[in-house]
């Protein structure tokens, strides 16, 4: 675990000081230049390693941290994009962010408008670029998403490109260019070096988090009221990721694509290229908006598994969306789930409003054999989303997706061969007893005083 750790000397140092200070991590040390705090803007191509001390900080225009400088901001730092020159952050391959906040001081990345007037796509996003690796083309190597020319990916799965823990980030999601929007968070190329913990990524105009090729594990990640895709995994990802929460806005979602809990592609051409894309996933609870007044028509699937996937999904709830809890969706995502077993979806709750399972082809494995097949491993399939007994999991401004009393969710799980990243649980989902998402999330940004 790495921690910024700061004296009386050090915070006053950073303040009066114009030479560079030396910041100290668990994992060796960084020098930084301290920020001028009588000037609150961060702007253009950061080069050398830069200290932003809690407070507010105004994001103006795309923002590049480039290749050996780190950038740190403090817990509590609140960082509102510019209304005019709409933000976004992009962590080069070989530079660092570190956003290490506290549950009673998280860093908060969001819209610069007023109560009332802020809307998804306010800014653009947070984008780390690493040198893991992915199943592009290293020569060239390819260029992220969102209009910001940048590529990422490598060979080494260690790479690390900061910390993320106790973030939020509100109101992302730029079209950058025509339908190409910045993701809240994007990880493209992100090495298990990095670290992501307790993030909360909500009212974005695309995907939640989206990570393309790398390694980067994650825990405690929440996606809101998202617009597309809650978590997208694509080009070969094969990190690990534990107690994920997503929730569905009703009458919010993408007109021209369509919302997913989780979407998963090896790549757009369906190919074999290595690394096979495969997310190992426990612990997740995906909510859909379970059909309520006023649902707009592009809500779409809980999970969907397509283009040469692979996966692992174990011990989690997916419920309320209207189609497929389960979706597999090419012959050779089939293929490696019903035939060479190499896919996993075991001991998950699953519900949708239409229809709970899907598949690709038949020929291999129909509707029945499929949820055979995941009941003989421990899923369970509901008629209706309250026979899961979570207390109050659909959209609001303080949900709550924690078991009630007797709840299926309570019991359940296994980890037999699971990799030693994740905790065993006795539940099933993101939450047990404890909600890990008390003090440091927001349900109602549109109404936070910043």
């Amino acid at each position: 675990m790495k921690k910024v750790l700061f004296g009386a000397l050090v915070l006053v140092t950073i303040f009066s000081a114009t030479s560079c200070v030396k910041v100290n991590f668990e994992d060796g040390g960084t020098t930084v230049n301290p920020v001028d705090p009588t000037s609150n803007i961060i702007s253009g191509v950061i080069s050398t390693s830069k200290f932003y001390a809690k407070g507010k900080w105004i994001l103006k225009g795309y923002v590049y941290v480039t290749d050996g400088a780190t950038i740190t901001f403090e817990a509590g730092c609140v960082i509102q994009s510019d209304i005019t020159e709409k933000g976004a952050l992009i962590i080069e391959r070989g530079a660092k962010l570190i956003a290490s906040g506290t549950a009673a001081m998280p860093i908060v990345f969001t819209s610069g408008k007023a109560i009332g007037a802020r809307t998804p796509g306010d800014w653009g996003g947070i984008i780390l670029l690493g040198k893991a690796p992915t199943n592009r083309p290293l020569d060239p190597a390819p260029t992220i998403e969102g209009g910001v020319g940048r590529q990422y990916g490598g060979t080494d799965p260690l790479d690390e490109s900061g910390i993320l823990r106790f973030v939020r980030i509100e109101y992302a999601g730029i079209a950058a260019e025509p339908g190409s929007e910045i993701n809240g968070l994007t990880c493209g190329g992100v090495g298990s070096g990095t670290i992501l913990e307790n993030i909360q990524v909500s009212f974005g105009n695309d995907d939640a988090y989206e990570f393309f090729g790398g390694t980067v594990n994650a825990k405690n990640i929440v996606a809101f009221a998202t617009a597309d895709d809650d978590f997208d995994f694509d080009f070969g990802y094969t990190g690990k990721i534990q107690f994920g929460v997503s929730c569905r806005k009703p009458d919010f979602v993408d007109a021209g694509d369509a919302g997913n809990g989780i979407e998963c592609d090896n790549d757009a051409a369906s190919s074999l290229a290595t690394p096979r894309t495969k997310p190992q996933l426990s612990n997740f609870t995906i909510i859909g908006p379970n059909d309520a007044v006023g649902t707009a028509a592009n809500h779409n699937f809980s999970n969907r598994w397509r283009r040469a996937t692979q996966f692992i999904l174990r011990n989690s709830i997916l419920m309320g969306h209207p189609d497929a809890g389960f979706s597999t969706e090419s012959d050779a995502t089939l293929n490696d789930y019903y035939v060479n077993n190499i896919s996993e979806f075991k001991n998950n709750l699953v519900h949708a409003t239409i229809l709970p399972y899907k598949t690709a082809n038949a020929a291999i494995a129909t509707i029945a054999l499929i949820q055979t097949k995941a009941e003989a491993e421990g899923c369970i399939t509901y008629a209706t989303s309250a026979a899961i007994q979570l207390t109050s999991p659909f959209y609001s401004t303080s949900p709550n997706f924690l078991p009630a009393v007797g709840s299926p969710a309570l019991s359940g799980t296994s980890f037999s061969g699971m990799n030693a990243f994740f905790t065993s649980t006795s539940y099933r989902g993101a939450f047990g007893t404890t909600n890990w998402t008390n003090g440091w999330t927001n349900w109602d940004p549109q109404n936070a005083a910043y």
